[in-house]
């Protein structure tokens, strides 16, 4: 049994599945030969992240194909539902990168309401002459406790985010059309546990009562977040996008932000991957990260095992 790992997959992945019998190729290979790869080295498992697509030409067109596997937690660029209808498996790693995801929100958030986005670009450019200039500019942080944060998409990752905020003192809300209420549980290094009950709301009611609004949902035909929810947002709040590009329109956030009715965002997806938009590159209140959400050691290595123990037990 083979598989191609076109985007990669962590060791413990490949040890995983090696140890099985199955023999694994990293080779990356470019969208429009993945056809003739495929069929060329009889491939019997395709797994991918976000860079490869797969879509009705590879799925028509690869006889050999049994598992279409995604490491990571959203799907938008397999054709799913068609893959399952023509009999392969479509499987992926839902749980495997919550953690990373959600410390990766927190980092924007902590360095957002501190400002250290825009003093990581001015220092190197003016610190050793505008020291004492810089300092009043950066002089009027906020702090994360007491504050309210809303999240809008309650499942795996809103979840994890939950946990963090509820640690570090803020106050939780959360909106989302599927799960009517979830318990966070917090456990702690010796060994106790707390657990927290939070019912959802509407979105109106997260928009207009949230500090700090971040969005964990799916890729959508329509923006979750436009025009008309940021006018529904508190004065001075500030929104994280780790979710996918295009849940936010970017050209109202720009205009959002540069007429002061939000004070910064911070964004790890955007509309135009890999391109993205040179006015939100550029915008001084935007804390900016390249899609790199579940890029940790651990969490790779989590995704990869998980893909292997399903590969396995499908196929074995």
């Amino acid at each position: 049994m083979k598989v191609l790992a076109n985007d990669g997959i962590s060791q413990s992945g490949i040890d995983a599945l090696e140890s099985a019998g199955f023999n694994v190729e990293t080779t990356t290979v470019a969208q429009e030969q993945l056809v003739n790869y495929i069929n060329s080295n009889e491939i019997d498992v395709l797994l991918v992240r976000s860079a490869t697509k797969v879509r009705k030409d590879i799925i028509d067109n690869c006889a050999s194909l049994k598992i279409i596997g995604r490491g990571g937690v959203g799907m938008d660029n397999i054709d799913v539902d068609y893959a399952r209808e023509k009999g392969l498996h479509v499987i992926n790693t839902p749980a495997a990168s919550s953690s990373s995801v959600a410390e990766l929100v927190f980092a924007h958030l902590f360095g957002s309401v501190r400002y250290l986005y825009d003093a990581n670009r001015n220092m190197p450019l003016d610190g050793d002459s505008r020291f004492k200039a810089l300092k009043k500019n950066y002089a009027k942080g906020s702090e994360l406790r007491g504050k309210t944060l809303g999240i809008v998409g309650f499942g795996r990752i809103g979840q994890e985010v939950a946990k963090i905020a509820i640690g570090i003192g803020m106050k939780v809300i959360a909106s989302d059309k599927f799960v009517d209420e979830a318990t966070i549980a917090l456990d702690f290094f010796n060994g106790e546990t707390m657990n927290f009950n939070i019912k959802t709301t509407s979105m109106d009611e997260v928009l207009s009562n949230s500090d700090y609004i971040t969005l964990h949902v799916p890729a959508q035909k329509e923006y979750v977040i436009g025009q008309n929810e940021i006018t529904k947002m508190k004065d001075g709040a500030g929104i994280i996008n780790a979710a996918r590009g295009g849940v936010i329109d970017e050209v109202a956030l720009i205009a959002a932000l540069e007429s002061g009715k939000l004070s910064f965002a911070g964004l790890d997806t955007f509309e135009n991957e890999p391109k993205p938009a040179i006015k939100v590159l550029m915008n001084q209140r935007v804390s900016l990260t390249p899609h790199i959400g579940a890029a940790t050691s651990e969490a790779q290595d989590r995704i990869g095992t998980e893909l292997a123990s399903q590969i396995i037990e499908i196929l074995n």
